[in-house]
């Protein structure tokens, strides 16, 4: 199923995993998806290692086995920054032999390990061209705080209508921590005249170091409130996982009540989180 069909008669709860690490047991992965079914998503992501590295070989067989053994729509990501036009093609044949209908079209980050192909410079090259070779839905990344490649807020969103004008059906943002931001980019959206489903993502932060590495990679903004609450708590490993998935769901509570179209949680591979979060929530979905 397309899943930008589903947005057209529910409110949509996802959620993104990522494929185990080289280190880790690939049972790890299947335990958290066999426990994230018990939520019954609307559908699971699952992310595309940085260029040519391990993980990212096991993206194909996890988000087709979340199809076809667990029954749950799956997404692909894939990004483009380092691959061929014939390496995309190949994999297009692959994720329609196996089943897999939705893809997130991604730029991917610039990775200095890998030499950069030059066949797709930006998401939206990659957008037009599986758009012209094959009948996928296509997802893209949004940014409620605007793109820190972006020059301005209005650079960032004409780079957005160029994705939605090359093909894609719906939106996913990157993760942000105060409403306010996704709200004002919601404006600019329509203004601009993308009118396709946008999910908010957001990501509970359960550790100190989460909160550093996000700082480091997307840079979002920590709003006071979040910055005091995970400043009280982060000796205290337990009071810090329940203060940040309080956070979280203060965030989605005020979300849904503002007409949010889906929620996109990432996390972190870990359905513990999932659950106390689906649980506050769920009945405010349907409402």
């Amino acid at each position: 199923m397309k899943t930008c069909e589903l947005f057209k008669v529910k409110r949509v709860l996802s959620f993104e995993i990522f494929p185990p690490k080289r280190t880790d047991s690939v049972n790890i992965i299947y335990d958290t998806i066999e426990k994230l079914k018990g939520i019954n998503p609307d559908f699971i992501s699952v992310t595309y290692g940085a260029g040519g590295s391990e993980s990212s070989s096991n993206t194909l067989k996890i988000a087709s086995d979340i199809k076809n053994k667990y029954g749950l729509e799956s997404v692909a990501h894939l990004p483009c920054i380092n691959l061929t036009k014939g390496e995309v093609l190949k994999m297009l044949d692959d994720f329609k032999k196996a089943g897999i209908e939705n893809i997130l079209a991604l730029r991917g980050d610039v990775n200095t390990r890998f030499i950069l192909k030059n066949d797709f410079k930006y998401a939206s090259d990659l957008i037009s061209f599986i758009k012209e070779n094959g009948d996928f839905n296509i997802i893209a990344a949004c940014y409620p705080e605007g793109h820190f490649e972006s020059s301005t807020i209005i650079e960032d969103i004409r780079n957005l209508k160029r994705k939605v004008d090359a093909g894609a059906n719906q939106l996913i943002t990157q993760l942000f921590f105060d409403n306010n931001y996704f709200y004002s980019f919601r404006e600019r959206a329509a203004i601009a005249g993308i009118n396709v489903p946008i999910e908010a993502g957001i990501m509970p932060v359960v550790n100190k170091k989460q909160i550093e590495r996000l700082i480091s990679l997307c840079r979002a903004n920590l709003p006071k409130k979040f910055l005091t609450i995970m400043t009280r708590y982060e000796n205290n490993p337990e009071a810090m996982r329940d203060a940040g998935i309080a956070y979280a769901v203060d965030q989605i509570v005020d979300l849904i009540a503002q007409g949010v179209d889906g929620i996109h949680l990432y996390t972190m591979n870990n359905p513990y989180i999932a659950h106390r979060i689906y649980e506050a929530i769920n009945t405010l979905l349907v409402a």
